[in-house]
């Protein structure tokens, strides 16, 4: 089924493959909502989607390079590979939906939420904006290097070899994460809490890296062991 999106409402519209930039450069009276649409493919450069909706859509390999995506919901769907490079995603929302191999660079991100996402492999460095937040998202092998999450209470995150290089971690709290294998050169983890988060065995220069954190006798035992050292009462 295709579509008229000259009306603000689109549902089971199979838009795959095409180029929408023309269709969706100009602003409606009201914002856009799709629902089950299938928009894999297609070409939403430059698209105007001021609070737009997107509901239980396929967006897989689509490209939103410089969409404008200000207070846009997403909820659930997929847009597995992806591009938003240089996306204006501020108070953007996305829930539930498969964001793995995404690619994010330069994005504006400001107080942008990402909740309940699957983001295994995604791109996320040179990103701009301050404020976004990520809770229980699995972003194993996510590139993140550079992140800036300083402050926040990090639940749920899955970041299983994920590159943290250089990423500002201060202040953080971890509860019920995983770090396990992450790149953890240069850093900044002064103040963080990483009591609730899984660490693995990390090698002597990773456990270096996690100087000025707080972690739990637990995982002092567990560093100590995988380096061959035994702690004896």
């Amino acid at each position: 089924m295709t579509a008229d999106l000259a009306l603000p409402e689109t549902v089971d519209a199979d838009l795959s493959g095409a180029d929408l930039r023309d269709l969706l450069s100009e602003p409606l009276d009201v914002p856009r909502v799709f629902t089950r649409c299938d928009l894999s493919g297609a070409n939403l450069c430059d698209a105007d989607l001021v609070d737009a909706t997107f509901r239980d859509c396929r967006l897989d390999g689509a490209r939103l390079e410089r969409a404008v995506l200000e207070g846009a919901v997403f909820t659930g769907g997929s847009a597995s590979g992806a591009v938003f490079a240089h996306a204006e995603c501020t108070e953007t929302r996305f829930e539930r939906v498969d964001l793995a191999n995404t690619r994010w660079q330069g994005a504006l991100l400001t107080d942008t939420a990402f909740q309940g996402c699957r983001m295994t492999g995604a791109g996320l460095t040179s990103l701009r904006g301050i404020g976004y937040t990520f809770a229980h998202c699995n972003l194993m092998l996510a590139r993140c290097k550079g992140i800036a999450l300083r402050g926040q209470t990090l639940e749920g995150l899955r970041l299983d070899e994920a590159d943290l290089a250089s990423a500002d971690l201060r202040e953080t709290v971890w509860v019920e994460s995983r770090l396990r294998g992450a790149n953890l050169v240069n850093v900044k983890l002064m103040g963080a809490d990483l009591r609730g988060a899984d660490l693995g065995e990390p090698s002597l220069e990773q456990a270096g890296y996690l100087r000025g954190a707080s972690i739990s006798p637990v995982q002092a035992g567990t560093i100590l062991a995988a380096l061959g050292i035994t702690v004896v009462d």
